[in-house]
C-alpha cells in the first residue's frame, strides 16, 4: 500500500491523522526491499545458469553413474534442508520454503528422464509420472502452504491419468464398453482431490493450501462441464464410440465429488463449491443429447456459468462471480460467429452480441449491488 495512497484517505476524511501516520509507519516497517530481492534473485540466477552451462559442455564426459549420483545428491541435500526448514517456522519467508518444495519435486521429475538417458530405457510416460507422485505428493501434502506446491500436486495427476488415458487402451481399433467407462472414471479422479481437500483443511493449520488444492479440483471440473459443451457445439461426440457411458462416468464421479465436498465442509461456502462440481457433471451427459447442435450446446454452456455465477453470488466469491459473467460474455461473441454465414449475418450477429453483453452486463451490475457480495479476503 503506497503512502499516496493513505493519505488520499486521510483527505477524504475516512481516516483521522494518527491513524494516517500509523498506517504509515507499519507500512514503511514492514515494507519489503523488491528492488534489492530482485537483484539478489537476478544473481542467483545467473550463477546457476552458469553452473548448468559449465556442465552441459562437459555433459558427454561425465559418466552416466557420477550425473546421477550428483542428481541423487542434489535431492537429498535439498530435502534435508526443507526438513531443518520445518523445524522452525517459515513465516517470515514462506516463499523461500516454498520455492525450495517446488525445486525438489521438479529434480525429483527430472531424475527419472536423466535415469532413463542414462540407461537408454523407455517406458509409457505416465508410469514414471505415477512412481513420481508416489514418491513426492506426500512431501508436498504434508508440508505445501501455497500455490506452487498446489499446483505441483494437481498437475501432476492431471498429466498422469490424461497420460495413462492416451497410452492405454488398444491401437487402432475402437475400445470396448468396459475399457472406456475405466478411463473415463480414470480422468475423472483427479476431482476427489476436491472433497479431500475439503475435509483436511478443517483439520489441518495450513487451510490456505488446501483451498487452493480444492479451489484447483474446482476447476478441473468446470473444465471437464465447459469442454463437453464445447465439443457438442461442433460435433465432437460422433462416431461408433462409447462417448455416452464416458459422459455418464465422468458425470457420475463428478457429482460423488460435489457431494463429498458438501459433507466434507457443511458451510455455504462448501455447499456451492460441491454444487458447482456436481452441475458440472450433469452437464456432461446432457452435452451428448445436444452434439451437432450450435445453439442448444450453447445454451447448455450458458446454462452452467450462469448456475456458476449464482453459487459464486450466494458464497460470496466476488471474483468468481466476475468470472462467471467475462466467460458468459465471451461465449456470446463466439456464438455470434458461429451462427454466422456471411459478413452481414456476421456484422449483425455481432451487434446482437454486443447488445446481449451489454444486458448481461447491466444485469450482473444490478445483482451485484443488489446482493453486495464481498470479497473472499473478507468471508
Amino acid at each position: 500500500m503506497s503512502a499516496r495512497k493513505i493519505a488520499h484517505w486521510h483527505e477524504a476524511g475516512l481516516i483521522d491523522a494518527g491513524t494516517r501516520d500509523r498506517l504509515i509507519a507499519y507500512e514503511h516497517a514492514s515494507a519489503r526491499p523488491l528492488l534489492l530481492q530482485a537483484v539478489w534473485g537476478v544473481g542467483a540466477l545467473a550463477i546457476a545458469l552458469g553452473v548448468v552451462s559449465v556442465v552441459a559442455f562437459n555433459w558427454d564426459a561425465v559418466p552416466g553413474f557420477v550425473r546421477l549420483t550428483i542428481h541423487l545428491a542434489l535431492i537429498t541435500g535439498m530435502l534435508l534442508l526443507a526438513l531443518v526448514r520445518e523445524e522452525r517456522p517459515a513465516t517470515r519467508t514462506p516463499w523461500a520454503s516454498e520455492a525450495l518444495l517446488f525445486v525438489i519435486a521438479v529434480l525429483g521429475l527430472t531424475f527419472f528422464g536423466h535415469l532413463g538417458q542414462v540407461y537408454q530405457t523407455s517406458s509409457p510416460m505416465w508410469q514414471p509420472l505415477a512412481l513420481w507422485l508416489a514418491l513426492f505428493a506426500p512431501l508436498l501434502l504434508l508440508t505445501g502452504r501455497s500455490w506452487p506446491t498446489a499446483l505441483a500436486v494437481m498437475g501432476g495427476l492431471v498429466w498422469t491419468v490424461w497420460e495413462y488415458a492416451g497410452a492405454s487402451g488398444p491401437r487402432g481399433v475402437e475400445p470396448d464398453l468396459a475399457w472406456s467407462i475405466w478411463l473415463a472414471f480414470v480422468v475423472a479422479t483427479p476431482v476427489l482431490l476436491a472433497p479431500l481437500a475439503a475435509w483436511l483443511g478443517a483439520r489441518s493449520q495450513r487451510e490456505d493450501f488446501w483451498e487452493r488444492l480444492e479451489q484447483l479440483a474446482l476447476t478441473y471440473a468446470v473444465a471437464g462441464g465447459s469442454l463437453a459443451c464445447a465439443f457438442a457445439s461442433f460435433g465432437g461426440f460422433k462416431g461408433p464410440s462409447h462417448a455416452l457411458a464416458s459422459l455418464l462416468t465422468c458425470g457420475a464421479v463428478l457429482v460423488a465429488g460435489g457431494i463429498g465436498v458438501v459433507l466434507a465442509r457443511p458451510g455455504i461456502s462448501g455447499r456451492m463449491a460441491g454444487a458447482i462440481i456436481a452441475g458440472s457433471g450433469l452437464v456432461m451427459p446432457l452435452a451428448y443429447g445436444a452434439n451437432e447442435t450450435t445453439v442448444p450446446a450453447a445454451l447448455l454452456f450458458f446454462a452452467l456459468w450462469a448456475g456458476i455465477g449464482a453459487a459464486a453470488l450466494a458464497a460470496h466469491w466476488r471474483r468468481g462471480f466476475q468470472q462467471a459473467v467475462g466467460v458468459i460474455a465471451l461465449r456470446l461473441i463466439i456464438l455470434s460467429f458461429e451462427l454466422a454465414g456471411d459478413l452481414l449475418t456476421n456484422g449483425l450477429g455481432l451487434i446482437l452480441a454486443g447488445v446481449m453483453i451489454l444486458g448481461v452486463a447491466w444485469v450482473a451490475v444490478r445483482v451485484s449491488k443488489l446482493f453486495a457480495p464481498r470479497a473472499e479476503g473478507e468471508a
